[in-house]
């Protein structure tokens, strides 16, 4: 016996909504042509009839101008063009209605962000012409010997173009929440701000979504772009997708690739991923806005036996540099620290210590690391030894060689080259560094 015939099959309602949209379009393009052409064919009729033109050429301009139209069709119809695809006329359709809509009710969004990182993309959205009826970012911190707020940089931005701005304490208060509801977003945008809890993000009609400084599902975490850097990898990117009850777990929308070069600090790819994300956020407001975006679960992501690597808060015993792992390692560390929070380590002599932050650094490895520490007068050097000939290098051997320092600070001073700290400091037997 034959099966059932299912009338609601997923793939019958697919093709039927397909072809609602395709028998729509081909209305339009028809309405249009027609009215096109008989604008033209009155207008030739009365150029013939005042003199202007020929008769024979009045009554057959409309043929003369659509011609090179119907050749066009033609010649794409003989070629099987996916002209009348109906993912495209689909597509198409939903872009007009979106248009058309617009004119008469404009989108509004909520932006939620807080440091430098998110100001870029509520930048690019009001270029671009969007309407951004709020900004909530955090509460201002006194900070300095005043005590003065300081703002974040989401909230300059937002005074300065006299957007309205919330600071709530809590993301749970009934006040806030009120406050946020009034605004009567249709869309939360949100870009490094805080974990927001099921009673925010549900608010508008079209969802919340989160700009993530990382390939999602890789690096999930405060601090993506900081682990990337530190694990060494050479790609990373920005991925949009909505914010569910998880952690950075939400449907994928769209995600852009970026390089890491080997010499990148994470303060230069945190600025290629802050241009690339604001473009990314257009993007996807651009494609909700007109209906034309899917969502992919991120375990869809996932390549074969691939491990997921977290990306937690920085802590300071992060910071601290261990001197007994691989020059490698130690290489990549730093330039996954600079410029912020920087990696430190601690040069000792006797009883005297100093902390000194490390932002650039070279790796020292082979015949260059067996020079090296011959030039100082060694045949070897356990790790968090200090080699330096006082004037030109500042190098500390590692597990498997040496870190030679460029770029430094030490507590209370500025950011100065070596060659500018050996001038004045006097490094060389004796001091040391802790290992760890």
């Amino acid at each position: 016996q034959n099966p059932p015939i299912r009338l609601f099959d997923s793939r019958f309602i697919q093709a039927a909504e397909a072809f609602d949209y395709f028998t729509v379009f081909i209305l339009q393009i028809s309405v249009l042509f027609f009215v096109f052409c008989w604008v033209i064919d009155i207008t030739g009729t009365k150029l013939a009839r005042d003199g202007a033109v020929g008769a024979f050429s009045g009554v057959f301009i409309s043929t003369y101008i659509l011609l090179p139209t119907g050749l066009y069709l033609t010649w794409q119809a003989i070629n099987d063009s996916s002209i009348f695809n109906l993912g495209n006329l689909k597509n198409g359709f939903k872009k007009i209605t979106s248009k058309i809509m617009g004119i008469f009710k404009k989108n509004r969004i909520v932006y939620m962000g807080t440091p430098e990182f998110a100001v870029a993309p509520l930048d690019a959205l009001i270029k671009s012409g969007y309407e951004v009826v709020g900004v909530v970012t955090v509460a201002d911190k006194a900070s300095g010997r005043g005590l003065k707020g300081n703002e974040s940089a989401v909230k300059k931005y937002a005074v300065e173009h006299n957007i309205p701005v919330l600071q709530p304490i809590s993301l749970k208060d009934p006040e806030f929440l009120e406050a946020l509801k009034e605004w009567k977003a249709d869309l939360f945008v949100v870009v490094a701000f805080r974990m927001l809890p099921k009673v925010v993000w549900e608010i508008p009609k079209m969802g919340t979504f989160n700009l993530h400084a990382a390939l999602l599902p890789q690096y999930r975490g405060a601090a993506p772009i900081n682990w990337a850097v530190i694990n060494g990898e050479k790609t990373t990117g920005v991925t949009t997708f909505m914010i569910d009850e998880g952690m950075d777990t939400g449907g994928i929308m769209y995600r852009y690739d970026c390089k890491i070069g080997p010499d990148e600090t994470v303060g230069e790819v945190h600025d290629k991923l802050m241009a690339i994300g604001s473009e990314l956020v257009v993007n996807t407001v651009e494609a909700i806005f007109e209906n034309n975006v899917e969502f992919r679960p991120q375990k869809s992501f996932i390549q074969g036996s691939e491990i997921l690597k977290p990306a937690p808060k920085l802590t300071r015993e992060l910071c601290h540099i261990d001197w007994r792992s691989s020059t490698k390692d130690i290489y990549n560390l730093i330039r996954g620290l600079s410029p912020y929070p920087a990696a430190f380590t601690e040069l000792t002599k006797e009883d005297k210590t100093l902390q000194m932050k490390i932002y650039r650094t070279e790796m020292i490895t082979g015949d260059e690391y067996s020079s090296m520490i011959a030039s100082c007068g060694l045949s070897s050097a356990a790790p968090g030894t200090v080699l330096s000939d006082g004037k030109r290098f500042l190098a500390i051997a590692t597990a498997d060689g040496a870190i030679s320092v460029t770029e430094l600070q030490l507590a209370g001073k500025k950011r100065m080259a070596v060659e500018d700290f050996l001038r004045g400091s006097r490094i060389g037997e004796g001091h040391r560094v802790k290992c760890c």
